[in-house]
């Protein structure tokens, strides 16, 4: 044996029985270079390993097998999917024991790293690391709406939630220095024999089982035939079960692949190999869709919009090979530019007021233009004349605004607001009180940027003064707090109002905000426009926390004894 050879058995013993101090043990060895050990064949690798690291043992002056057992333990298992599922155990050191991509995905993006082979006897970060980044290069997080999942398994539960913190931070660190805008959410799971057997039977990791079965306890399939469902949900990719959880969505999407199947058979290219697709679920639009992108090698991109529930194509140009060109396509029509921006919102013709369509010859192609009002929202689309791809759109909450047409204005529209009455009517309601009961109750109209946003409510009764905020189209309160009235001591006796009685709560407003995010899936670095409030409940103390994450707004209530999230809510800024 040489003595490079010798070395080389050293290093992969010692990173598994010893300290990292390869060079310090061979520095200590240098006078028994020139002495060769004469070892037997071997009759299976088993033994030559064992030899091995025997020789590994008498140069170090000895070890143990609680040493061996402790680097060979599985301290942690650690799961990353996306659509991919890939798990990674580890041991206490946080050294990686094994890679193991899950389905067919996961082999692909596993295939660099010879399977994930080449990943063994890593720190778990750097696997990690390059797993991440070889998911941004395979396209499955260049998406904004995408999002991985990564979950933490260990008995030790701090441990756990170590790991947890670490990991969230360094996968988003990836993420930015890759610019892929993909969320990142995190969880522990706790061990499941049954959880874990229906996580191999399906190809996924048991983190993912775990959030499959959190969309069925949503939507009530836990409890009735759950094999099936926990199969067609766990199909889904993760971004589609984040937004199944935040929009309390309870039925199951046909799913990616049946999206994509459907567009293309609509396009007329479903067995044309040349033709690639992407997918991008939106299940938290008005109506949940899924919008396809098929680019054919000559005649270019088309865009199609698919129910997500019916697998209806909604939009896109039909059977695309018949015609190359925009010449010699045909044009879909006013009523169908229609048809295809009320399905994006979600609405029916019923439901607008003041629509029309207009239509115009732009950047070489046929654009159609619609605008309605609907529930005190003025909409606009522009739709692809040929292909009925939504080119662009906005929704803009409006009291009133200008339709225009071909020739200029042509109507002015005021939308339905409820009465002052009737928001003060909700917030005494709400309050449990009668206007007779109270001194004073007034209502207006709140401003923001030039726009109505709300009804204010003010009143006071039984010495306690209330403020609400209520819906101008639905009555709804949106938000709402109350101040009693107390004597104040000293140079004057003026009325001082403090918050209502003296909230306290076992969890602190950061274990709160902690809760929202993991919640959300949202980096904290992410966010901006908190406001946080502990509130008395019915005698349960309650945190109101608010934020908002890119062009989303975040709502939620968190009970301040257990940290549960009671009632959630998120809408984006159109």
């Amino acid at each position: 044996m040489t003595d490079r050879e010798l070395e080389r058995r050293l290093e992969r013993a010692l990173s598994h029985t010893a300290p990292n101090d390869l060079e310090g043990v061979l520095s200590r060895c240098e006078t028994r270079k020139g002495n060769v050990i004469p070892m037997k064949q071997s009759k299976t690798p088993a033994m030559r390993w064992l030899a091995a690291a025997c020789l590994a043992v008498l140069l170090v002056g000895g070890g143990s097998g609680v040493a061996y057992q402790q680097a060979y333990a599985v301290a942690s298992v650690v799961s990353l999917d996306v659509n991919p599922s890939i798990e990674l155990k580890v041991n206490k050191k946080e050294k990686v024991l094994s890679c193991t991509g899950l389905n067919e995905e996961a082999k692909e993006v596993l295939a660099d790293m010879n399977g994930g082979a080449d990943l063994k006897g890593t720190k778990l970060d750097v696997a990690v690391n390059a797993i991440v980044g070889s998911l941004v290069r395979c396209g499955y997080l260049d998406s904004i709406s995408s999002a991985i999942l990564i979950s933490v398994e260990d008995k030790d539960q701090e441990r756990a939630a170590k790991l947890q913190q670490e990991l969230t931070a360094a996968v988003d660190a990836v993420l930015q220095d890759q610019s892929a805008n993909a969320a990142v959410l995190s969880q522990t799971v706790t061990q499941d024999a049954a959880l874990a057997e229906q996580a191999r039977e399906n190809n996924i990791s048991t983190g993912k089982a775990y959030l499959v079965r959190q969309v069925m306890e949503m939507n009530g399939t836990i409890a009735t035939d759950s094999t099936n469902a926990f199969e067609e949900i766990s199909a889904l990719s993760v971004e589609e079960l984040k937004d199944l959880l935040e929009t309390g969505e309870k039925r199951i999407p046909v799913g990616k692949a049946a999206a994509q199947a459907a567009a293309e058979e609509y396009a007329g290219v479903l067995s044309v190999d040349s033709v690639t697709a992407a997918v991008d679920p939106e299940l938290d639009e008005a109506r949940p869709h899924y919008e396809v992108e098929l680019r054919h090698p000559t005649l270019g991109k088309f865009e199609y919009m698919v129910d997500a529930f019916t697998g209806e194509v909604l939009s896109g140009q039909k059977d695309i090979l018949n015609g190359a060109s925009a010449s010699s396509q045909v044009e879909i029509g006013e009523s169908r530019a229609k048809e295809i921006a009320l399905a994006h919102a979600g609405l029916s013709e019923s439901d607008t007021a003041a629509l029309f369509v207009k239509w115009e010859q732009k950047n070489g192609g046929l654009r159609y233009e619609v605008e309605f009002y609907a529930g005190g929202y003025e909409y606009n689309y522009e739709i692809d004349g040929y292909t009925g791809a939504v080119l662009d759109w906005d929704k803009e909450a409006d009291g009133k605004g200008v339709i225009g047409g071909a020739d200029g204005p042509t109507a002015i529209i005021t939308a339905e607001y409820i009465s002052p009455e009737e928001a003060r009517a909700a917030a005494l309601a709400h309050a449990g009180l009668t206007e007779s009961a109270v001194k004073y109750c007034n209502a207006w109209v709140e401003y923001e940027d030039g726009h109505p946003e709300c009804y204010e409510v003010e009143f006071e009764g039984n010495g306690i003064q209330y403020k609400y905020e209520i819906g101008l189209y639905d009555g709804a309160v949106l938000d709402y707090e109350s101040e009693t009235h107390g004597s104040v001591t000293g140079a004057s006796d003026a009325s001082k109002p403090e918050k209502q009685g003296k909230v306290s709560a076992s969890l602190s407003e950061n274990d709160a905000k902690a809760a929202a995010l993991n919640h959300a899936g949202v980096m904290e670095s992410k966010t901006s426009h908190w406001k946080t409030d502990l509130e008395d409940e019915d005698g349960r103390p309650v945190y109101e926390v608010e934020f908002k994450a890119g062009n989303v707004e975040y709502q939620y209530k968190i009970d301040g004894t257990t940290g549960a999230v009671l009632v959630h809510a998120s809408d984006k800024d159109d």
